[in-house]
């Protein structure tokens, strides 16, 4: 796609962002207000846990189904449904608290249905940029949208808190069925998408076989398998640092709210400034060299975070690890839109919020209890040394930065000429 097909790109462009900028808001306050609420009325670990899996598991279950659901039908349809839904969701939570019903159990129930929408809307918003962004822009503009997320990661407790303090609740639950209404308008009448035809060999097939066939062009396309295969393993090391930060703050500098409030600042002013600095700059030519650079940052941080620097410092090592994260997922999602063909990026990219979405928590089970045992100093030094060994590995695979360089769309897959093969 080039500019010539698509003259008003901008236009679109600015349409899609400027809705989901708004729809997450709203999304990000409830989210917030919903797990503050469960926290202050139940003051319980074990329910902050049944919460937090119910919003989880939905994610992990669905996503590879919602990557068919995107490659099948309209994405822009799918994205205006899931959002409706959440909304619809929201709005019901309202009713029932206008109504007296507090129940513990309608959050539960709440969290697992708003996360069926997500496993809905994330592949299809993965996928649908590149049908009216030009190949060449999908980096920067994928960079902005990163920025915004990062801007909506600062203001949402913020906003939320003061909501609540404010108002009530049910405040928060309509500005989110709002927030919802108004992206839905502006995608419904203002966004234009050029259709797109399904893939041949799918046509007619099962929902299951649609994502067996996902599944056959991964394991047909090896520098996907390597793809995945380092994303695994950095979603399986930067666990600890992502968890288990705020208890070694608490550990070694003290228990202090403000001391953790700082943190959550620190990393979302600096995950703010790489996206502006990524959407200006638009990374390397080869986008795995900026995926490699982001991930020698993140080693680089761990280390220096297990080496128990006076606070300060560690808040100034948060905010350089915040800015290292646009330098991995923005490339990552523009390499999968540049070399996936259309009609399985949807999949490609449902099997992508699977494995995000499960290997940290999965990770946890083995950091966690392990940080019971041993210093988590430690534990940051360990993982911080193996990511720097991972960055520096990966630039010695020749199929996985292959990879990275950009090629062509013409609806068919773009793998590198010499990485091909099953």
């Amino acid at each position: 796609m080039d500019q010539t097909d698509r003259p008003r790109w901008r236009r679109d462009a600015a349409i899609f962002l400027a809705s989901q900028t708004i729809s997450l808001l709203g999304s990000s306050l409830v989210q917030y207000a919903l797990m503050w609420h469960v926290t202050l009325a139940t003051k319980s670990g074990a329910m902050m846990t049944l919460y937090i899996v119910a919003g989880f598991v939905p994610t992990f279950l669905l996503s590879p189904f919602g990557g068919v659901w995107a490659d099948r039908y309209d994405r822009k349809r799918l994205i205006i449904l899931a959002d409706a839904g959440i909304a619809l969701v929201t709005l019901v939570l309202a009713l029932f608290f206008l109504a007296g019903r507090t129940e513990i159990w309608l959050f539960f129930v709440a969290a697992a249905i708003r996360a069926v929408g997500q496993a809905v809307q994330g592949p299809a918003v993965g996928a649908i940029l590149p049908q009216f962004v030009p190949e060449d822009k999908l980096m920067r503009v994928s960079g902005v949208n990163g920025t915004i997320q990062s801007t909506i990661m600062l203001v949402s407790p913020i906003l939320s808190g003061a909501l609540l303090s404010l108002s009530s609740i049910v405040t928060i639950f309509f500005i989110d069925v709002g927030t919802a209404a108004v992206a839905i308008a502006a995608l419904s009448l203002f966004l234009r998408v050029p259709a797109r035809e399904r893939a041949p060999e799918s046509a007619g097939a099962s929902h299951l076989e649609d994502f067996r066939l996902g599944l056959r062009y991964v394991r047909d396309h090896r520098y996907l398998l390597s793809f995945f295969l380092f994303l695994g393993f950095l979603y399986f090391l930067v666990a600890p640092v992502a968890f288990l930060t705020p208890l070694q703050a608490t550990r070694s500098y003290g228990p202090e709210v403000w001391r953790l409030t700082a943190i959550e600042i620190a990393f979302s002013l600096g995950m703010m400034g790489g996206g502006a600095f990524l959407a200006a700059w638009g990374g390397f030519r080869n986008r795995m060299r900026t995926i490699v650079l982001s991930t020698l940052m993140m080693g680089i941080c761990t280390v220096a975070l297990g080496l128990a620097p006076p606070f300060w410092l560690y808040l100034g090592i948060m905010l350089v690890f915040g800015v290292g994260m646009p330098f991995f997922n923005t490339p990552a999602a523009v390499m999968l839109q540049e070399h996936v063909a259309d009609d399985y990026l949807g999949r490609v990219f449902g099997l992508l919020s699977m494995l995000s979405t499960s290997l940290m928590p999965l990770a946890m089970l083995f950091f966690g209890p392990l940080a019971d045992a041993v210093r988590i100093e430690w534990i940051l030094l360990a993982t911080g040394a193996a990511l720097l060994l991972q960055g520096f590995l990966a630039l010695g695979r020749r199929r996985l930065m292959e990879a990275g360089l950009p090629a062509a769309r013409d609806g068919a897959a773009t793998e590198p000429a010499s990485t091909s093969g099953s």
